[in-house]
């Protein structure tokens, strides 16, 4: 494995940046997970644009430009030989000293890319659906740490992910401040009802996420019929089918929340089906290397 740091490529073991660097002192950077398929980078212009929004929204100067950006990822890819991968980007504030002051972080960002392979749930579970549950710590309000900006800061998720996995739960539903459904801790969240897709609104907290639009977008040009708007517990729970959506864990079906089952107890006919075509489209959409 070979990992671009600063333009350069270093093994794993050499891979090395600064005990200062404030992306580790104090999780001050952002981040995109990124898929390729068949030397295909699925969405690699939308990713690089949520994180160039996400650096200019924490005033954080990206040393590359968007297309150098992309040429970086590309690169990185033909380096390490991967037909398929999961790609971490990685730009922290860079060097600094001990203190919080951004303006003592001396010189560029640091820009970090890793492309390996992930296997975010076992492949029993694409078939059977996830079992999760709500957990009590909620999401970030946007007052505080918008959801949005995609940060280094992950604690929030990571606080609610240790308490699905102590129930024995691979997933858990983080609600916001006023009680409805924000996301999951690495994932976007649908529900079906009568034969209606319904998910979150971006403004309640949750993640702009790549696959959570293609998901939409699948959706309206095969006529059905799209809702984004706030969502109870209740209505997951009274829904036909459940499932999330991320760039590792791309669309995976969930079958039961805090207990209930959801529809039969078994992945819906319109998740599978959406699936489907989700794997048709990261096949054509996306930068070839």
């Amino acid at each position: 494995m070979k990992i671009y740091i600063n333009g350069k490529f270093y093994t794993k073991e050499n891979a090395k940046i600064s005990v200062f660097d404030h992306g580790l002192l104090y999780g001050d950077g952002v981040f995109e997970g990124i898929r390729s398929y068949n030397r295909l980078v699925f969405k690699l212009k939308e990713h690089i644009e949520r994180l160039f929004e996400s650096a200019h929204s924490i005033m954080l100067s990206i040393p590359l430009t968007k297309e150098e950006m992309i040429k970086a990822v590309v690169s990185t890819l033909k380096t390490n030989d991967l037909d398929n991968a999961y790609i971490r980007l990685i730009v922290t504030r860079g060097e600094g000293d001990l203190g919080l002051d951004p303006r003592k972080c001396r010189g560029n960002a640091t820009v970090v890319i890793i492309a390996d392979k992930i296997a975010l749930y076992p492949e029993k579970l694409y078939r059977d659906g996830l079992t999760i549950i709500t957990v009590p710590t909620i999401r970030n309000l946007p007052e505080a740490l918008n959801p949005q900006i995609k940060s280094l800061n992950y604690l929030n998720n990571i606080l609610a992910k240790i308490e699905a996995v102590n129930a024995g739960c691979d997933e858990a539903i983080m609600l916001d401040s006023l009680g409805y459904v924000a996301e999951c801790t690495g994932d976007n969240i649908f529900i079906v009802k009568n034969d209606h897709l319904y998910t979150p609104p971006q403004c309640m907290g949750t993640l702009r996420g790549i696959t959570r639009d293609s998901i939409l977008e699948i959706a309206r040009k095969n006529n059905i019929s799209v809702h984004e708007h706030v969502i109870t517990r209740h209505e997951v729970y009274i829904s036909d089918e459940c499932f999330l959506t991320g760039t590792a864990a791309e669309l995976i079906p969930v079958v039961k929340v805090d207990g209930r089952i959801i529809g039969n107890g078994k992945p819906g006919k319109m998740t599978f089906n959406l699936l489907k075509k989700f794997k048709e489209l990261t096949k054509k959409e996306g930068v070839k290397y």
